[in-house]
């Protein structure tokens, strides 16, 4: 089951734009966020493969899937070549 979003979380902070090109390498191995920050990962084009440390189950994230990244999670992410996505955070 795909995580969601707790009702009373509130975004606070967002990413800039990125693409397969301006991917921060952080953002391509194993990270996590902070106790109580949650994120949600929006594809605007192309394609985020978004993987959680330790599970075989990796999501394809398009403009329709975001990705929900709860806190403390080990995680990656994988943009095709065509990807533009920014992540915002929530507390």
């Amino acid at each position: 089951m795909k995580p969601s979003l707790p009702a009373n979380v509130v975004p606070y902070r967002r990413t800039p734009e990125f693409t397969a090109e301006t991917t921060p390498a952080g953002l391509r191995r194993d990270h996590s966020t902070r106790a109580g920050t949650w994120g949600r990962i929006v594809v605007l084009a192309g394609t985020l493969r978004y993987e959680i440390a330790g599970s075989d189950d990796a999501q394809l994230l398009d403009c329709e899937t975001p990705g929900i990244i709860e806190p403390e999670v080990l995680h990656k992410v994988t943009p095709s070549a065509d990807a533009r996505f920014y992540v915002e955070f929530l507390r």
